[in-house]
């Protein structure tokens, strides 16, 4: 029982590490008094749990704050599911909103601010009596068991703390078989994924009840205490296929906005003058940070997931959207150390700041970091302020990357299906690889630099998401005027390679997305990850090469069950992948079309 053993020793070093603190402030013996456990993303310690401090830098007592929303989260979502279960319109966009945002602040490298999450769990309360009242009036006489439960009258920090201890990864895993628990986690982990991307579209004004009645659901049936492996495998598909409909809203919302994405070189050399860099992935703030700083004489940047937003028809009307600086999330604080100007942090993935710049970074929505000022509503003259009285960028001030290209979404590669098709069929690509997802820190990650740079070249890139800066400045030329490395955008726009291969399935006049020419190379790093994973599988999209490491709360049991049924694979080399994946039987097709 490694779940068992592991949960063990994570007590005896967590216990061991709050009698060793020396700390003099009280704050600091807050943040770090509790027992954490937390393995929900990729960087997870030693690939098997942080039960001391965040790998992300998440404090113990976050940590447990954390769980304790999620839990009262399940209690809400019970109560809202049992009540659309007896009256289909029973339901609340006050309640359904909630759940989205609260979830969101859970993820890995969005809101490490527990002053927030004690915020947090006094609404959710309030908003699990609010579920608890709609139940009833859809007709609803039972009193729901499990999360839905919870209850207290008392919301001092460390009473909040000792419930949450008790709804943590470590106690919640003994009532259940490792398998069974593992399986809840993957959901779990793919629901929080899912509410990010349905949060994204929710701010930019669309929204569906089938999405959000679909999220109560999933919450709900986690929580019945007799699940089983075999109740378990068939839901996690159910959360693939919510999550394609999540994905399919985003990408609506975009379009709808801001137009359809054309390509576009983006300018990575830095103009003089003063400046603002927006991280994340909200477009919508990108395009009222834009609006806003009008005639101010401030140039805006993208920073990291951000980039894909230079493809936006509306965005490029703005003059002083002036270029792209930096890399991937990971190495922000070397960018944002860098870049001499006000800083705007919009989603994921934030990281502790460094000092030399904590007083010019701002945070939106659900991001959080104890210290940094929170924007609320969409008044950026605090922004702009700080950037005016920032240094800017001086004359020949260098670049952090090469140039990028950007812009190539599904609609911009299907309005050339022609081209594409023929190409395929006259042997000229052979081959299309999706390498793309989350980067991270570990030097593991080289792989997908790696694999790209082997791939052959009769065969065309589509990568999406931040594992993208990984090789996005290498000059991969081009295949008969077709680009062997397009840009989709970003990660939840797996949805747009999805659409690309299911158009050339059928153009084809092949029966399945996996007799087509095409391999998946997948890097994960947190929960957006996994509900993409997740809608991958229901698509029916097999051999899936997935790095750098394998989640560590996936156990062996249900990891030989993905094997052998959708034939996902831990990554070995580079080169010997790309190999591999070029050689699939299914590379045929080209000859024979």
């Amino acid at each position: 029982m490694l779940r068992r053993v592991s949960r063990a020793v994570a007590l005896r070093q967590a216990k061991a590490a709050c009698l060793q603190m020396r700390c003099m402030n009280l704050n600091d013996v807050r943040e770090h008094a509790p027992i954490m456990f937390c393995y929900q993303c990729e960087q997870t310690n030693q690939g098997t749990g942080c039960d001391r401090i965040g790998m992300c830098g998440k404090r113990p007592r976050v940590a447990i704050l954390q769980d304790l929303t999620v839990h009262i989260v399940k209690g809400i979502s019970q109560y809202a599911h049992a009540a659309r279960k007896l009256n289909p319109s029973a339901s609340s966009p006050e309640i359904d909103r909630f759940v989205l945002d609260s979830l969101f602040a859970t993820m890995t490298n969005v809101n490490n601010d527990r002053e927030r999450f004690l915020v947090y769990i006094k609404e959710a309360a309030d908003m699990l009596e609010k579920a608890k009242a709609l139940y009833k009036q859809a007709g609803g006489t039972e009193t729901l068991k499990g999360p839905a439960e919870w209850s207290t009258t008392v919301y001092d920090e460390d009473s909040l703390s000792e419930m949450a201890e008790k709804v943590g990864v470590l106690n919640r895993a003994l009532a259940y078989d490792e398998d069974t628990f593992s399986l809840i986690e993957l959901i779990t982990y793919g629901v929080k994924g899912m509410a990010a991307y349905a949060h994204h579209a929710m701010v930019q004004g669309k929204e569906s009840d089938d999405i959000y009645a679909g999220i109560h659901m999933l919450l709900s049936e986690i929580c019945d205490p007799n699940t089983t492996v075999e109740t378990l495998l068939p839901l996690a598909l159910k959360a693939g296929e919510i999550n394609v409909g999540v994905m399919a809203l985003l990408e609506n919302a975009h379009i709808s906005s801001y137009g359809v994405p054309t390509p576009k070189q983006v300018n990575t050399t830095p103009i003089p003058g003063k400046c603002i860099l927006v991280s994340g992935h909200d477009i919508q703030d990108m395009f009222n940070i834009l609006k806003q700083t009008e005639g101010t004489g401030i140039n805006v940047y993208t920073h990291g997931e951000l980039l894909p937003a230079h493809g936006y028809p509306e965005l490029q009307k703005f003059p002083h959207f002036a270029g792209h600086y930096g890399g991937a999330w990971q190495k922000q604080r070397i960018d944002f150390n860098d870049f001499p100007g006000a800083i705007v942090m919009t989603t994921n993935c934030m990281i502790e700041p460094k000092s030399s710049y904590k007083k010019r970074i701002f945070t939106r929505q659900t991001v959080g970091w104890p210290g940094i000022p929170h924007i609320t509503g969409n008044d950026y003259s605090e922004v702009i302020k700080c950037a005016l009285a920032c240094d800017g960028f001086k004359e020949g001030a260098p670049g952090k990357t090469g140039p990028m290209t950007t812009g190539f979404g599904a609609d911009a590669i299907l309005a050339n299906a022609e081209t594409v098709v023929n190409a395929i069929k006259n042997g000229d690509i052979k081959h299309f690889y999706v390498i793309g997802g989350c980067d991270g820190r570990e030097s593991s990650r080289s792989y997908f630099t790696d694999l790209a740079k082997a791939v052959p070249k009769d065969s065309v890139i589509l990568t999406l998401g931040c594992g993208k800066f990984r090789f996005n400045t290498e000059d991969f030329g081009d295949i008969g005027g077709v680009p062997r490395l397009l840009d989709v955008g970003q990660c939840n726009d797996a949805y747009g390679a999805v659409r690309v291969a299911l158009a050339l399935k059928d153009a084809l006049g092949v029966s399945s997305v996996n007799d087509l020419p095409i391999s998946f190379g997948v890097s994960w790093f947190e929960q957006k990850a996994v509900a993409v994973l997740l809608s991958l599988l229901y698509l029916d999209v097999k051999n899936i090469h997935l790095g750098p490491r394998l989640p560590a709360f996936v156990t062996p049991n249900v990891l030989d069950v993905l094997v052998k049924t959708y034939g996902i694979s831990p990554v070995a080399t580079g080169p010997a992948d790309a190999m591999k994946m070029h050689n699939m039987p299914n590379n045929h097709l080209a000859s024979s079309a």
